[in-house]
């Protein structure tokens, strides 16, 4: 496999290159050949890599769909661009960009792209920031607007709002005239969400904090975000408003829900998973963040940064930390 792997590459670099499927420790940085791009594609330098709890699922196997081993992980990552196809036009040599579906994987100091999913860096962003924009931002623009169909007028809550989803929805709704409810689980992350700019934050680890928004909230949510819903679901419905709608964007098992909840208030359950996307909803959620960049008001929160080498301690932080506290992001030398 790791010979057929390195004939379909050209010169060397530096990446995490996964062998075998298991735990974090099996991301383990390797001297491997360069990637070539044909016609259509951009090779680009990478300057930072956005991680993604996704990348944990099919690291360690538990992904309905496994890749072949081995393979370098990674969608987001931005960066410079070092050679372009012979049928790319609007993107150059040097340009600064950042890139979504890499072809090769991201972990890596270099990485392929079609030219259709590499984008420029829009406003004053650094490299970590944009390399954080492509999957959090996205999935947040589709769970509000086209899954859950948010208006000006909705209040919304975020469930798990100090991650990369959960500041990019907290930004957008809060831009497009919501009010906006956040939660997160520590003291840390909760000044994160306020950042963000939420009108009120609840720590969802405390005791009875359902119950303090509901009070507070007396009408109900018209939209939930939820990336917990194998804890949050049930009581999710509890405290939506009539014809509220939960768009699920995070889970990680079953849970039991008394479906009464949703029946009384004719809500709707809406699952979200970016590869069902359309290339026109992808290209709406890529022109809302350059609007929202070159406008000031959308701006990833960085929270730990590692180099390429710690990939592994990246991983942990995210499936073992004690709560999002930000944006995690690898840089590259």
């Amino acid at each position: 496999m790791l010979r057929s792997f390195r004939r379909f590459y050209g010169s060397m670099m530096k990446a995490i290159l996964v062998k075998e499927f298991g735990g974090p420790e099996v991301l383990q940085i390797n001297t491997i050949p360069k990637p070539s791009l044909v016609e259509e594609d951009v090779l680009v330098r990478v300057k930072a890599v956005g991680v993604n709890p996704v990348e944990t699922y099919i690291r360690s196997g538990n992904y309905a769909k496994k890749p072949d081993l081995p393979f370098i992980p990674g969608n987001d990552a931005a960066g410079i661009v070092d050679e372009v196809g012979t049928k790319v036009a609007d993107i150059q040599r040097g340009d600064k960009v950042y890139i979504s579906k890499s072809k090769t994987g991201t972990y890596a100091e270099f990485t392929v792209a079609s030219a259709s999913n590499t984008y420029k860096v829009p406003g004053d962003l650094t490299f970590p920031e944009a390399a954080a924009l492509p999957t959090p931002y996205v999935t947040a623009y589709r769970s509000l607007f086209q899954r859950a169909s948010a208006r000006p007028s909705d209040v919304v809550l975020v469930h798990g709002a100090s991650g990369g989803v959960g500041i990019a929805a907290v930004q957008f709704a809060k831009h497009y005239g919501m009010r906006v409810c956040g939660t997160a689980g520590t003291a840390t992350g909760m000044e994160v969400v306020k950042r963000a700019g939420a009108d009120r934050v609840f720590n969802h680890r405390e005791r009875g904090y359902i119950e303090r928004m509901s009070s507070e909230f007396k009408n109900g949510f018209d939209v939930i975000i939820e990336n917990a819903a194998h804890v949050n679901l049930g009581a999710d419905l509890t405290v939506l408003a009539p014809g509220g709608r939960v768009a699920v964007v995070g889970n990680r098992g079953t849970t039991e829900i008394n479906a009464r909840d949703a029946m009384v208030r004719e809500a709707a359950i809406l699952g979200v998973m970016l590869f069902n996307a359309s290339q026109k909803d992808l290209a709406d959620g890529h022109a809302a963040i350059r609007s929202g960049a070159e406008g000031g008001w959308l701006k990833p929160i960085i929270g730990k940064s590692y180099p390429l080498s710690e990939a592994a301690e990246a991983h942990q932080e995210i499936i073992g930390g004690d709560g999002a506290k930000g944006k995690i992001v690898l840089t590259v030398d």
